[in-house]
């Protein structure tokens, strides 16, 4: 059984945000990616109780601004998505999860250092260019469910 429901839209959809946030960052990093946007869509809690879809979460505004930033610049999102990147997704949305995604909600790519917490958040590790953060203990119960 899937982590989350999703169609074939929806695959194509992630794998071009997981392109876009991480091409650089390889196969590895792309998967971080979708774990965080099959995180949001699972979790009920914080700023993610209304997302139950792959769509709302990537198409989310926070604050005036889409949430991944890859949706607000354009760059690789608008191209088409490939079979390499769908592959991941469908991974993504089937079963993967790991460290240090696994349970985490947010991600970003800071200039220096990550920082041990990001907005309150703890760091749970870093890939690369990416500064990973799971919710704080007993604040989100639903993105550590299947």
């Amino acid at each position: 059984m899937p982590r989350v429901k999703y169609t074939s839209k929806d695959v194509d959809l992630m794998a071009r945000l997981m392109r876009a946030e991480a091409v650089g960052e390889g196969k590895q990093g792309m998967l971080y990616v979708g774990n965080v946007v099959v995180n949001r869509a699972k979790a009920d809690c914080l700023d993610f109780k209304d997302l139950r879809t792959i769509s709302e979460v990537i198409y989310q505004v926070q604050g005036g601004n889409y949430s991944f930033e890859a949706v607000q610049k354009g760059n690789l999102f608008y191209n088409r998505a490939r079979d390499a990147e769908r592959r991941l997704a469908e991974k993504n949305l089937k079963f993967w999860r790991d460290h240090p995604a696994k349970y985490s909600l947010w991600y970003f790519n800071p200039e220096g250092q990550c920082p041990s917490s990001w907005y309150g958040q703890p760091f749970t590790g870093q890939f690369k260019n990416h500064c990973y953060y799971e919710p704080q203990a007993g604040t989100c119960a639903s993105v550590y469910g299947g």
